[in-house]
């Protein structure tokens, strides 16, 4: 335990010297962690993949889905689904194929468990370097989105090829009807323990022992999907986008609390993740001699997987997000007419579409814009391998079915932990200079945010002014005129200036009206932003924003109202 503290307070105080510095934390961390690792007398830091599974990985991903707008992952599923499931796939078996046909040792089951490990990129790194460059939310979105798909579909591949070579009875022996009752059980788990959240939250009504429920979701929702023989990463993200699109009802301490939390939790696990990769290397290399295995061939083996990694994720990103023929005629055949905008493109279909509302509304909702060639680069370049790659591997049994040892179990961790070190070593420090020197920067989704921002200004603005008006044409009855023109125009600038505020130690009936007109505005905002979106009027990204913003005024108006009481 005192090491595992160790590492986590060193791995804490690198990404502060890296952030200091304009530095990349996560591969600072990973150079820093392999030459410890070769520190004479260095204990052996290893924990059980069980650990890495229900302890870091679904904080990891829940995270991501209450920050994520559902909207958001509706209007990309397509790029999403095509590289957190597609790629997955396709990665998968070309790994195994050109593993089975370099490593004799290596049959195409395997070599496929191989491909397994090794396919799902971990998108946190990519995602925290695009923000800081900023990188147009379509790819943010495109990136985080792919983030909470691919490790379902990883998982359920490696549980299959476990099964296969181990000979060991799986829950579903066909491989096509496991891997689609984990998709359809593990979101159901999901969405039940996130509508379980909300219903509890609005009886709670107490932010401190919200954001402790709140982090109790994520593991509740993987360990009861788990159990259920499910996709615990499913679950996990449906939870968090529930919880997440709900939270626009939850006061506004809550959403502080658990916004400042999540950071915090995300910033810490992710130092240990990269730390703990980097000093797996010495003593994976101590296995391998353990097992007589040849460092050599292991090294040229991982060599031409990292390879191979390297390049079928730009093939395929191109070959499904190019410009060609058939990209063109497949947008085509699903596009409707809709008003373009800069995150949904309008497509013209030229029979009148039979099919059913709901899913020509769906269809309404998904943007069928290509990517550009400089997108798409950017996401052919976002391989970095992380969390789900380490967890699988070190998850590999030690035995079969049959109590002999699981065949070439210390190569194939090898080559999984040099590959997802070479990524993070490659791909890592030439991601920014790539964003950089392809000028991403979209003006006309600029344009449109800036458009969204104002209309959110525009409704809270209008909200607000109704209930002033209310006010004023109510008021309460112990108050006199130019006490209640002193309220008015004092909330209608939205306390910019909290000195201007009533003092709070005189609780005379004009604090009272203040800070009831004061809350009643800030109610009537978001009830108008809600609707608003709601309504299709506003992006979900605006309402979120604007959110914070009220909830920050509203913090400061009841730190200055309740600071001394």
């Amino acid at each position: 335990m005192e090491l595992l503290i160790l590492v986590l307070v060193g791995a804490v105080i690198i990404t502060a010297i890296a952030d200091r510095r304009g530095m990349q934390p996560a591969l600072i961390i990973v150079v820093v962690a392999l030459a410890v690792s070769f520190v004479p007398g260095m204990p052996h830091v290893e924990l059980e993949s069980e650990i890495l599974l229900t302890v870091v990985l679904p904080p990891l991903l829940y995270s991501a889905a209450l920050g994520f707008s559902v909207p958001s992952f509706v209007r990309n599923i397509k790029p999403i689904l095509g590289l957190g499931v597609a790629m997955v796939v396709i990665t998968a078996f070309a790994v195994g194929l050109i593993a089975s046909l370099l490593i004799p040792e290596f049959t195409f089951a395997l070599a496929l468990l191989l491909g397994a490990i090794v396919a799902p990129p971990d998108a946190v790194t990519a995602v925290a370097i695009g923000r800081k460059l900023g990188l147009p939310k379509r790819l943010m979105a495109i990136l985080t989105g792919e983030s909470l798909v691919n490790d379902a579909a990883a998982l359920s591949l490696f549980a299959i090829a476990i099964s296969q070579i181990a000979s060991t009875h799986a829950f579903i022996d066909n491989p096509l009807a496991l891997f689609g009752y984990n998709a359809v059980l593990g979101p159901i788990v999901g969405a039940v323990l996130g509508y379980l959240t909300l219903w509890i939250r609005r009886h709670l009504r107490n932010p401190a022992l919200e954001t402790v429920q709140g982090v109790v979701v994520p593991f509740a929702a993987f360990l009861a999907a788990e159990h259920l023989h499910a996709s615990g990463v499913l679950a996990v993200v449906i939870a968090g986008f529930v919880v997440g699109s709900g939270s626009v009802h939850a006061g506004y301490q809550t959403r502080l609390q658990e916004r400042y939390v999540w950071n915090s939790v995300d910033v810490l696990l992710e130092a240990f993740v990269f730390a703990y990769i980097g000093l797996q290397m010495r003593f994976i290399i101590e296995d391998l001699r353990e097992a007589r295995e040849s460092l050599l061939q292991v090294a040229i083996a991982s060599l031409l997987v990292l390879a191979v990694v390297l390049v079928i994720r730009p093939i395929c990103v191109f070959a499904m997000f190019g410009r060609g023929v058939v990209s063109r005629h497949l947008d085509a055949t699903v596009a409707v007419e809709v008003p373009p905008t800069p995150r949904r493109g309008a497509a013209i279909r030229r029979d009148p579409d039979q099919s059913p509302v709901w899913r020509r509304r769906l269809r309404e909702r998904i943007d069928n814009r290509p990517l550009t060639w400089q997108e798409s680069t950017v996401v052919a370049w976002t391989g970095m391998r992380g969390v789900v790659t380490l967890a699988a591997a070190s998850g590999i049994p030690l035995t079969v079915a049959d109590g002999s040892e699981f065949p070439e179990r210390s190569a194939v961790q090898a080559i999984a932990f040099v590959v997802a070190v070479g990524t993070i070593l490659i791909q890592g420090p030439t991601l920014p200079w790539l964003i950089t020197r392809l000028r991403l920067r979209n003006e006309d989704e600029e344009r449109y945010d800036h458009e969204q921002t104002a209309r959110a200004e525009a409704i809270v603005h209008g909200a607000a002014d109704e209930v002033i008006v209310g006010f004023v044409n109510n008021p309460p009855a112990n108050l006199d005129q130019m006490t209640v023109d002193y309220i008015k125009e004092t909330v209608a600038r939205q306390s910019r200036d909290a000195e201007e505020m009533p003092d709070p130690d005189a609780h005379t009936a004009r604090t009272d009206a203040f800070a009831a007109l004061y809350r009643n505005v800030l109610a009537a905002q978001r009830d108008a932003l809600v609707t608003g979106r709601d309504n299709g009027h506003l992006e979900d990204e605006a309402v979120r924003a604007m959110l914070e913003r009220l909830d920050l005024q509203e913090a400061g108006l009841a730190a200055r109202l309740e600071s001394r009481l």
